[in-house]
């Protein structure tokens, strides 16, 4: 913040006339640097100081009050949502309205004193305007002489680093605990991409991916699958080339073979700084135009984290209103630079324009609701409750409040279910290990454990991948153990040199006559026989699809009926 002479300094010269007649400086003959000076040393009087001060109304004490007490400095749309807009004048406007005997707001009445200024400061989400006192003018007003109790619910009664209320344990209902399955569903995804690579569009997968994908994800809530692909970009296990995601073998195989808490952190840390994926473009109800929008999806993210570290309960639950409502009571700008609530351009799913500050809860407050119960529910940082969260022991440590924690979790092997022919992978079986297995398999929708099978269409699959029989025996025998169960073993052995022969299927026409002769005299006919396939007996046909019409016109031409049956 700038002091008093500063302030002065950058004053206009209709306001310098102004503070002038506030604050009795009788000599009008001053030059500019000569006023400055003089106000300066007027405005450090405490008699005159006080002189001013009395001047003033209840409310406008009190505002002046509040400002003092919250450092001497407020971001100016907080201020002016309490006190009233400030209207900026030139020397012209302000001879004719007078605002400091005549102001049309509470603010207004108090820059016209020269009882606050304003100015800029950086914040999380770039510069913001600011309105302040300067120190000398605060240490000279007398602040004892005034209280605040009459402003009502524009004082800030409660301490703005205090931790939110922590709510027992014993009356949280419909829970909502959080896990590490962000792993196991990005394992699926990269092992889905390894062997298919999938189109997308913007920033989530086409509705024909996503429609294949959904079926094996272990929380196929809404919004998950495209948080999957922006975090598997930002972690860089996934590439985009030419509008379809690969895997990016550079960063998998390190991922994949990774202890299951150092996977977690890879991935939250991942999201942390993540640009593709910005939380604003998937909040339910929201729809934001680009143009103009100048959301920083990394810098919002790291302001709500802040204010979660600073006001959360260390291991407790807590009320997401609550918290919501503190946001907006303190830190109401974290994800706007400069406050500003008009540039931005998003609607509602009525079509309407949210925009000004009495869209807050509608947007940033919505933002705020979408990141706790989507992006860090997921990542397995909060419990969920009803109208309430709480941060996980991963959480905690996400936040810098603990050491991460390094779990010693059993891992397990692959299962077979020789009664059902499908081999199992349970979430404790290493996620390497899980994702080799989907490379050479068909997939079944499942839950915890998955299920597979190990047919043709996998085993062709693997070969094209440059997997061997022998690679896929080697595995299964690490697994299962020697000797491998016979259906596997013989499917195996089986296709050790490929495929032997290849069969197709497909739907056929066929007509069928009453009798042999019928088909006889139809089958020799030219006027009939260029309609037909191959024969399938002594009274039935292939009829060549395309030819079904005009083969049913000709046969009716002649008198012969024709049934259809479907």
């Amino acid at each position: 913040m700038q002091n008093l002479m500063q302030t002065l300094r950058d004053a206009d010269i209709g306001l310098l006339v102004t503070l002038a007649q506030v604050w009795r400086v009788a000599d009008t003959r001053l030059n500019l640097d000569e006023l400055v000076q003089v106000l300066n040393d007027v405005m450090r009087d405490p008699q005159r100081a006080e002189t001013v001060w009395d001047a003033l109304d209840d409310r406008q004490r009190g505002a002046l009050q509040m400002l003092l007490a919250s450092g001497r400095k407020m971001p100016l749309n907080q201020f002016e949502i309490a006190f009233g807009k400030i209207r900026k004048m030139g020397k012209g406007a302000i001879e004719r309205e007078q605002p400091h005997r005549n102001p049309q707001s509470t603010a207004e009445a108090l820059f016209y004193r020269g009882l606050i200024a304003e100015s800029f400061e950086q914040s999380a989400t770039g510069m913001r305007p600011i309105i302040y006192v300067p120190e000398e003018l605060a240490a000279a007003l007398p602040v004892h002489k005034t209280a605040y109790a009459d402003l009502g619910e524009d004082l800030p009664e409660e301490d703005a680093d205090a931790p939110l209320t922590s709510i027992d344990d014993g009356i949280i209902e419909s829970r909502q605990m959080a896990d590490t399955s962000i792993v196991d569903d990005l394992t699926t995804v990269l092992a889905y991409l390894r062997v298919n690579p999938a189109l997308v569009e913007a920033d989530d997968f086409a509705e024909l991916e996503a429609g294949r994908l959904e079926p094996h994800l272990l929380t196929p809530a809404e919004g998950r699958l495209s948080f999957l692909l922006g975090v598997g970009i930002s972690a860089n296990l996934i590439t985009i080339q030419e509008g379809r995601a690969h895997t990016n073998r550079a960063g998998l195989q390190s991922w994949l073979s990774a202890p299951r808490g150092q996977q977690l952190k890879t991935l939250a840390d991942a999201w942390r700084t993540a640009r593709l994926y910005q939380e604003l473009w998937h909040v339910p109800g929201l729809h934001p135009e680009p143009d103009g929008l100048t959301y920083n999806a990394p810098a919002a993210r790291e302001a709500a984290l802040n204010l979660l570290k600073r006001w959360a309960p260390e291991d407790e639950w807590f009320a997401l209103d609550e918290f919501i409502t503190r946001v907006k009571r303190f830190e109401r700008d974290f994800m706007r630079p400069g406050g500003d609530y008009d540039r931005w351009y998003i609607r509602n799913d009525d079509n309407e324009y949210l925009r000004g500050f009495e869209s807050w809860d509608a947007v940033e407050g919505a933002w705020l609701e979408f990141l706790m119960i989507g992006p860090l529910h997921w990542l397995g940082l909060v419990d969920l409750a009803e109208d309430a969260i709480r941060p996980t022991v991963w959480g905690r440590a996400f936040l810098g409040r603990v050491a991460w924690p390094t779990p010693n979790i059993p891992e397990e092997t692959i299962a077979y279910d020789e009664e059902e022919d499908v081999l199992l992978a349970s979430r404790k079986v290493p996620t390497v290990d899980r994702f080799q297995l989907a490379r050479f398999t068909s997939w079944l929708p499942s839950g915890d454990p998955y299920h597979y099978i190990l047919d043709a269409g996998g085993i062709g699959r693997a070969g094209q991948q440059g997997i061997t029989t022998a690679h896929i025996v080697s595995f299964l025998t690490r697994h299962l153990g020697e000797p491998l169960p016979p259906a596997l073993a013989q499917r195996l052995d089986a296709w050790q040199g490929g495929p032997q022969a290849d069969v197709s299927f497909e739907r056929l026409l066929v007509m069928r006559t009453t009798t042999p002769d019928l088909l006889d005299r139809l089958y020799d006919d030219p006027n009939f026989r260029r309609y037909m396939g191959a024969r399938l007996g002594p009274m039935a046909v292939v009829v060549r699809a395309e030819q079904a019409d005009a083969l049913k016109t000709a046969l009716g031409d002649v008198g012969i009926n024709v049934e259809i049956f479907s």
